[in-house]
């Protein structure tokens, strides 16, 4: 086969794989305009997050006009309604005509949203308080409202908070006065949330479960930590069960009284006019003998007591329950022995 023979079927064979690729650019063309784009459909019930209802949101298939808003939505937490023809006459300016309507005459609008309860609402008020006023942190103030407050809805967010308008306090008496605006409703926007009450300072302080007679000792179980009002705290709170744990109360104590640290003492392990034992310590030597408790006292406390005997007073400390210890030096020791002359053990 010659050179001039082999291009002449190569041309050939170009012109055949033209005409078809040339044949097949119609048929493609023909198959992509027979899909027809999507029919925007609208739809029965739609919910929404903010003020503002978008195309997208009530129509299905809106294309490039789906981000766009056309109405404002309802109060937070409430449902309204729009009719169909009020939606097709909206969105007429965003070239969308043929829309399947399902056979509905109107569309339920839901705006979602969370409920602020009264405890919020009062939290509310301490943080705005807080760090005024003479006042302490949030946490440690307590506000009391005049009226009942009904619960409120608002934006879903989390982070929607009521809006302050403006706030009052006379700090002499606590009493506030402060307004609100609710985002997410038209309403309180024209008619802003306005309350009243009293805010107080608390601390948190042990306070006694149960009563407690002189000299009782107190137990975990009588204790819990409460916050009372800051004036009713005078001197300072008691802010740890295990501060009084084991401690005494010296003079008798009702339920649900604050503790306070001059009402506590260590416990006592003598009584006034108790027999008690005892006992004379010099360096060697140990004296025991019976004596009598001329007064009350704790664990380390000096008290008085006198030998049963020999009718002596001595000043000494107390060492165990009913158990007084004298110590003193080697000079004394025939003193001792003269006033104390019971068992003798030396060490």
């Amino acid at each position: 086969m010659t050179r001039t023979m082999t291009r002449t079927i190569i041309s050939a064979r170009a012109v055949a794989v033209a005409l078809l690729l040339v044949a097949a650019v119609p048929a493609a063309a023909q198959q992509v305009a027979s899909v027809a784009p999507p029919i925007p459909t609208l739809k029965r019930a739609i919910t929404v997050a903010d003020g503002l209802v978008r195309i997208g949101d009530l129509i299905d298939n809106a294309g490039e006009a789906a981000d766009t808003p056309i109405f404002r939505s309802p109060d937070a937490g409430t449902t309204g309604s729009v009719t169909v023809q009020q939606i097709i006459d909206a969105v007429r300016p965003y070239h969308l005509y043929r829309i399947d309507t399902q056979n509905i005459t109107a569309v339920e609008v839901t705006r979602s949203g969370r409920i602020i309860d009264a405890a919020e609402i009062e939290a509310r008020i301490a943080r705005t308080f807080a760090g005024r006023y003479g006042l302490g942190e949030a946490k440690n103030l307590r506000v009391t409202l005049d009226s009942m407050v009904q619960p409120i809805t608002v934006d879903a967010a989390p982070t929607t908070d009521l809006a302050l308008i403006g706030a009052s306090l006379d700090p002499r008496t606590g009493r506030f006065e402060i307004s609100f605006a609710v985002p997410g409703s038209v309403a309180t926007r024209r008619l802003p949330l306005r309350l009243t009450g009293i805010v107080v300072e608390t601390v948190e302080t042990a306070v006694l479960t149960r009563a407690l007679a002189r000299g009782e000792v107190i137990r975990s179980t009588d204790v819990a930590l409460e916050h009372r009002p800051k004036a009713e705290a005078s001197g300072e709170p008691i802010t740890a069960i295990d501060q009084v744990v084991g401690l005494a109360a010296r003079q008798a104590m009702r339920a649900g009284q604050p503790l306070l640290r001059t009402q506590l003492m260590k416990p006592e392990l003598v009584h006034r006019d108790d027999t008690i034992t005892l006992v004379y310590e010099v360096p060697g030597i140990v004296i025991t003998t019976r004596g009598k408790a001329l007064e009350p006292g704790a664990l380390g406390d000096t008290i008085a007591v006198a030998n049963v005997e020999t009718k002596r007073t001595f000043q000494g400390t107390v060492s165990g329950p009913n158990r007084v210890t004298i110590v003193a030096t080697t000079t004394r020791v025939s003193a001792v022995a003269a006033a104390m002359p019971q068992s003798v053990a030396s060490r």
